[in-house]
């Protein structure tokens, strides 16, 4: 047994490479190995900017000896027929041997592989390890380049260490070979130094001013800045993501206070931390009250005689210059009201089916103007002359108004709290400044999810019109693919409707935000789609080509005089609603996963149709898992599915009662009498824990019926009513949920 090292030595790595670098090379490392038969007790993973290493314990000395068998052809087989095989498998005709199959004597070849010595495998690794190498971007250099058959690595390689035990396993790619000697730092170390065994590789480079441990150069990072900023009597702002880079960008991290004019502090917080910690990867540190300081802790890479004053000093005068450009950005757009930058926005492209952002920004304020007029929803109240339709008009119409400006164009990651610092700048109320701000909000899991009245409006109506629009044009999510993240802005519907407890139907709040596509009905839109919502209730959403007709002529051609507009109607609407609906159900069972809900019991309950509400589809559901969960709830499944079965089985056709029934008869046609309409009130009542209780009453009638009575009498009379009886318990359950959809 033995321990081997290998390290590929090259110029800097980008840091945020790294960390999957080191998961490629050990999966490479592992599948080569496994390929030969050999397995490490450990394997052990570094980099450092200008490194990768690996170092796999107690490899054995060589692979274990092996047989194999290929079956051949049979033994009277032509010698054409006898000569490929032995081809094929490397042996000569005396070499086979012979064995019975089924009484037929048959060719087999048995080839036997001696073991292996590991440094032969190991050497013929490294340079497929090095090939196979999946670099998110790569180069090749030198004469070599010249050949798109050269080698390419994520800067140029300059060296391979690789030893087994204490012996150098021999290798070559591309002109680079093998040996047992590395680099250490940069500026604190001259020369090669010589590695003996993968025992000693980590020790000896951190006596040449190298720590190949990530880990440990960033928990020098994280310590030593806290300390930095503890020894100042200030407190630095956590942000792990920087830990991980600057430990990536450093070989011998040194963290160091430095500071800058306190005048800057007139800039928002986010902004001096951003212009930090994305162009000169420094950390922001608070005061005692909480504040941002006017310090910064940057991390060197050396141990400066100085103590580090120097690298302070040329740190502090480039932060500076950007300070300065930010605080300049800061001034240059509040000169401009967000109004005029609004204005802007037309001349931006949302995309090419969908128009420009001031198109978006128009549909998405009509949309929120809607959202808060809507009776009846339990969060809002408001009227176009009330405080709060006003404060959404005018958010919604803002809320993008900050895409135009210098600091988001400087920091994209800053859209939205830039517009909420300036509206707050030109006296705006602070709900609209919230929502500007927070509209965005909620961008993923564990983000803040806003409940002010304003910003939830502005919020789900940007969310909604992107599903709407892009799902209109037909470009829905496909597999893993997301491009306008439309999954993310689902789920943030969700959550806002949750947090809420919003009363949205949601059939009407799509196909309102595909009419202010301005491509169907123009203007007055939410009149129109009243109107047409209200004649499709009339008949049913599955209606015919006939009868959908005539509604949609009684409904939408007094608004409509272009033919081809209203047939759009038809053929883009609807299926687009009907795809976004079951897309949110999709993606209401991926979210309702995590809270233990079952998917089956969404799908239960979706299935009936027309349940829009999420409130109440939520409600319906736990109370469906509750019941389900009990005796009672499984016995009934099992009835229904019996039930069900026959149905399937026998048709549909029923009769009346015609005939003196068994007493099982008689107490299954009470209960269903009584739970019939205890469950429908209950329902209507939204009532759903007693819309439960109603259909228990059905559990034992149902199980004693099923006991005692014999559905498929000779007695067409008998079989016709019984069949009848199964079908109104299939239809008095399916007033609750859909049991064929639940599972178990």
């Amino acid at each position: 047994m033995a321990d081997f090292l290998l390290e590929l030595l090259s110029e800097e790595i980008p840091a945020r490479m790294q960390a999957k670098a080191r998961a490629d090379l050990e999966r490479l490392f592992v599948a080569q190995m496994d390929e030969a038969g050999l397995k490490a007790s450990g394997i052990t993973v570094y980099s450092t900017p200008r490194r990768l290493a690996l170092i796999a314990k107690d490899l054995p000395a060589q692979t274990e000896a092996v047989s194999e068998e290929s079956k051949g052809p049979p033994e009277a087989a032509p010698d054409q027929a006898v000569d490929g095989f032995c081809r094929k498998n490397g042996v000569t005709r005396d070499q086979l041997e012979v064995r019975d199959v089924k009484g037929r004597p048959t060719y087999f070849a048995v080839i036997n592989k001696p073991g292996q010595d590991t440094k032969e495998v190991l050497a013929a690794a490294i340079p497929a390890m090095i090939k196979a190498f999946p670099w998110p971007k790569s180069m090749r250099w030198g004469d070599q380049s010249q050949s798109t058959e050269s080698l390419r690595w994520v800067r140029p390689l300059s060296g391979i260490v690789a030893i087994l035990g204490d012996d150098l396993v021999a290798c070559e790619i591309d002109g680079v070979t093998s040996g047992c000697e590395t680099v250490g730092h940069r500026f604190h170390h001259d020369g090669m130094i010589t590695i003996g065994n993968a025992g000693d590789y980590a020790e000896k480079l951190r006596a040449c001013h190298v720590l190949v441990d990530h880990e440990e150069r960033q928990n020098i990072v994280r310590d030593g800045a806290a300390k930095a900023a503890l020894d100042a009597g200030l407190e630095l702002v956590a942000d792990e993501g920087l830990v991980i880079e600057n430990a990536g960008l450093t070989e011998w991290p040194v963290p160091l206070l430095g500071s800058f004019d306190p005048a800057f502090l007139d800039v928002p917080e986010e902004v001096i931390q951003l212009t930090a910690r994305v162009n000169q990867k420094y950390f922001v540190v608070h005061d005692k009250s909480g504040n941002l300081a006017p310090n910064f802790i940057c991390t060197a890479n050396i141990d400066a005689f100085d103590g580090g004053k120097a690298i302070v000093a040329g740190n502090e005068k480039v932060l500076t210059a950007r300070l300065a450009d930010a605080k300049f950005f800061w001034e240059l757009d509040q000169k401009t009201p967000l109004e005029d930058h609004a204005k802007k926005l037309s001349n931006i492209v949302f995309h090419e089916k969908l128009g420009t952002v001031a198109d978006k920004v128009e549909r998405v304020a009509k949309l929120a103007e809607w959202l808060v007029s809507l009776e009846g929803n339990g969060f809002y109240q408001s009227s176009p002359g009330d405080t709060l339709h006003g404060e959404v008009s005018e958010a919604a119409r803002l809320c993008k108004a900050d895409l135009v400006t210098e600091m988001v164009g400087e920091f994209p990651d800053l859209q939205g709290l830039m517009g909420g610092y300036y509206a707050e700048k030109q006296g705006k109320s602070q709900a609209v400044a919230n929502a500007i701000r927070d509209h965005y909000k909620p961008v993923g899991q564990g983000d803040e999810v806003p409940t002010d009245p304003v910003t939830v409006a502005v919020s789900l109506a940007d969310k909604l019109d992107t599903i709407a629009a892009f799902f209109y044009e037909d470009m829905p999510p496909t597999g893993s693919k997301d491009p306008f993240a439309l999954r993310r802005a689902a789920l943030g519907v969700i959550a806002l409707i949750q947090e809420s407890n919003l009363r949205l139907p949601l059939t009407h709040a799509l196909t309102l935000a595909i009419a202010y596509l301005g491509r169907i009905l123009g203007a007055d839109a939410a009149q129109k789609v009243n109107e047409y919502l209200s004649a499709m209730e009339a008949i049913g959403l599955d209606v015919s080509q006939e009868d959908f007709d005539k509604a949609k002529e009684a409904a939408l051609r007094p608004y409509i005089s272009d033919e081809g507009k209203a047939d759009l109607v038809h053929k883009r609407m609807r299926p687009a609603v009907s795809a976004i609906l079951d897309f949110f159900a999709d993606r209401l069972k991926v979210q309702q996963r995590e809270a233990g809900v079952r998917h089956d019991l969404i799908d239960a309950v979706f299935s009936l149709g027309g349940e829009d509400d999420l409130v109440r589809l939520l409600a319906r559901v736990k109370a469906l898992q509750a019941f389900v969960e009990t005796g009672d709830g499984e016995n009934l499944l099992a009835g229904y599915k019996r039930a069900s079965n026959i149905l399937k089985k026998e048709g549909n056709e029923t009769g009346e009662v015609t005939y003196a029934p068994e007493p099982a008869e008689t107490a299954l046609i009470n209960a269903l009498n009584t739970a019939e309409p205890k469950a429908s009130e209950a329902i209507e009542a939204e009532d759903f824990e007693g819309a439960m209780a109603a259909l228990a009453l059905l559990r034992a009638p149902i199980d004693a019926f099923f006991d005692t009575v014999t559905v498929n009498d000779d007695d067409p009379a008998k079989r016709a009513a019984r069949l009848g009886l199964l079908a109104r318990i299939r239809d008095a359950i399916h007033k609750v949920a859909d049991f064929s959809k639940i599972e178990g």
